[in-house]
């Protein structure tokens, strides 16, 4: 569903993307792994057309990204966010519904609200949530009303963004396999980029190691500690010793 080819991206005199490659099939979630600075959130914006490539091809469905018509395009796509980027000003239900009250996705105040209200019961939310304000929630919940946007319009692509960030070790048990659950509920196609290797083998079904600005291993979740891959091993086991140099 998803295609990279050869993308390359830099800033200046850095090279962060170069060379990236990578296939997504569609109704698969992909988890891409590697150290922070590595690229990972590069080329996710890549792909939904926040950054542009230097060069290189990116295409949805065989289409490439950066032609046709852009809303319809992102109207395609869910996002879970790192920090969760929740709007203070808003109350929870208005964050959730967020695309439905405007744009190409707008419904009726009443409906969207309606809509609203159900996913955060999908995601463990009870009703009375939907009228408090970010502020008065905890992390934990935070990350569930990010998550219930994310799902809020029926998209078809999910990209989710460091998932478990500042979550306790239980919450972020809760969220991988609530994330799990609804990939699969919906058959959507999935992209994550973590470090978290409890959240790898809790949501892929491919995961990709991205290290030097290029794909090292991709690959079948199944096969990842047997990957025989040196970069793969080292980064999943936590090694100081490998061909990955640990800034000091």
């Amino acid at each position: 569903m998803i295609e990279l080819t050869d993308v390359h991206k830099s800033f200046g005199p850095k090279k962060v993307l170069q060379g990236v490659t990578l296939s997504i099939p569609t109704a698969t979630s992909m988890v891409i792994i590697g150290g922070s600075g590595t690229g990972k959130s590069v080329a996710l914006k890549c792909v939904l057309g926040l950054i542009t490539p230097d060069s290189g091809a990116i295409t949805l469905d065989g289409k490439d990204t950066r032609k046709g018509d852009r809303d319809a395009f992102l109207a395609r796509f869910g996002m879970l966010f790192q920090g969760g980027a929740l709007f203070d000003s808003l109350p929870v239900w208005q964050n959730v519904a967020f695309r439905l009250l405007r744009g190409s996705l707008k419904r009726p105040k009443a409906e969207a609200r309606e809509i609203a209200i159900e996913k955060l019961r999908r995601v463990g939310l009870k009703p009375d949530v939907a009228d408090l304000y970010p502020s008065e929630l905890s992390g934990g919940m935070q990350k569930r009303v990010g998550l219930a946007r994310a799902i809020a319009a029926a998209p078809e692509i999910i990209f989710f963004d460091e998932p478990t960030t500042g979550l306790d070790p239980i919450m972020a048990g809760v969220i991988n396999d609530l994330i799990r659950e609804i990939v699969v509920e919906m058959g959507a196609t999935a992209m994550t980029i973590t470090h978290d290797m409890s959240s790898v083998r809790a949501i892929a079904d491919n995961v990709a190691m991205l290290h030097d600005g290029v794909i090292k291993w991709t690959g079948p979740v199944s096969e990842m500690d047997n990957s025989g891959d040196p970069y793969l091993d080292q980064f999943i086991h936590g090694r100081a010793e490998g061909p990955i140099e640990a800034v000091r």
